[in-house]
């Protein structure tokens, strides 16, 4: 009985230590929203442009000029919505021509559910985000876009059960 079970750690010690380039998958890849906006937010922390700032909560909104001092916390939200999750592989539907490359989902587990990318000249001139959440207490959808050297948005509408809705808005234009 102990060699069975002696023989059997070693199968299983061996196996394990086999090429692991032939155990790894390759998982499917679509855009890289999270690189991409790291190195937006590098370049934007070396420029360090001003940014007119508008916040709006409902009807109120306030605005001002500002540099940003973290361009990775500003533009969090954007690169959190990254859909190269291994959980969400294959979910997402892909159509691409030269002007941009659209990836829907439909599943209900999937937060994200169309992130477009817009080329202009090889070159990428815009990114739309729509993310929708909802459960029997929960509703939120957000849009956010995102135009380099020109303007970032994001709006936030959510409703809670036996609550009033709320929309939040922040717009940055450069």
């Amino acid at each position: 009985m102990h060699k069975n079970i002696l023989a059997g750690g070693f199968f299983l010690l061996f196996m394990g230590c086999g090429n692991t380039e032939q155990q790894q998958k390759v998982p499917q890849k679509y855009f890289d929203l999270k690189d991409y906006f790291l190195q937006e937010a590098t370049r934007l922390n070396k420029t360090n442009p001003i940014v007119l700032k508008t916040v709006a909560l409902n009807n109120a909104s306030e605005s001002k000029q500002l540099p940003i001092e973290d361009w990775n916390k500003e533009l969090a939200n954007f690169s959190d919505a990254d859909i190269n999750k291994s959980a969400w592989q294959g979910f997402f539907s892909v159509v691409k021509n030269d002007q941009k490359e659209v990836y829907t989902s439909d599943n209900d587990k999937v937060a994200v559910k169309e992130l477009t990318v817009i080329h202009k000249n090889s070159k990428i001139s815009g990114i739309k985000i729509l993310l929708k959440t909802s459960n029997y207490l929960y509703q939120s959808t957000d849009t956010l876009s995102y135009f380099p050297d020109s303007l970032y948005e994001i709006r936030k509408t959510q409703k809670i059960r036996l609550l009033n809705a709320k929309k939040y808005n922040i717009k940055g234009v450069f």
